[in-house]
């Protein structure tokens, strides 16, 4: 974690906090970074309702409800699982905003189509708004990971406002 990314943890969570929203994560590649910063700061459970650490494609589909087709059609790193990942922790917390990440954080398991640093980002809200953007993050593992938990704080940024 870097100051200027527990900064936009600070930020995001005054700006759910003004809205009384709460939040959910369902994280893959990011393995629950997003939620370690967020608790990272004192007082964030009144806004971050739980975290969902879904590594495998087991977790994904008993924990989120993603199904086999999904998973087998457009594998764990696709929008499609993206947006079933923020869908599933939508429905399976209290929050009204979810976000989800899955991705190709490195050094191995890229393909010819799907190189290091590819993630999507899933962001869904309550209100039926749902969003996935697709980044591919440059650097090593870890700049990957940190690159993914700054591109979620922005675009549940966006789904808050």
């Amino acid at each position: 974690m870097t100051p200027a990314l527990l900064a936009e943890a600070e930020a995001l969570l005054a700006l759910l906090r003004a809205r009384q929203l709460k939040l959910a994560t369902a994280e893959s590649c990011t393995g629950g970074l997003i939620s370690a910063t967020l608790t990272a700061i004192a007082g964030s459970s009144d806004v971050v309702e739980r975290g969902f650490v879904t590594y495998s494609n087991e977790a994904k589909r008993e924990m989120l409800g993603v199904s086999e087709e999904s998973l087998a059609a457009a594998g764990a790193v696709s929008e499609e699982v993206a947006r079933a990942m923020a869908k599933g922790a939508l429905e399976r917390s209290r929050a009204d905003i979810a976000l989800s990440v899955t991705g190709i954080a490195g050094p191995g398991g890229a393909t010819a189509t799907k190189p290091i640093g590819l993630v999507f980002i899933g962001a869904a809200g309550r209100g039926g708004a749902l969003m996935v953007e697709r980044n591919v993050f440059a650097g090593d593992r870890a700049a990957v990971r940190l690159a993914s938990v700054s591109a979620a704080f922005r675009l549940a940024r966006t789904l808050a406002c």
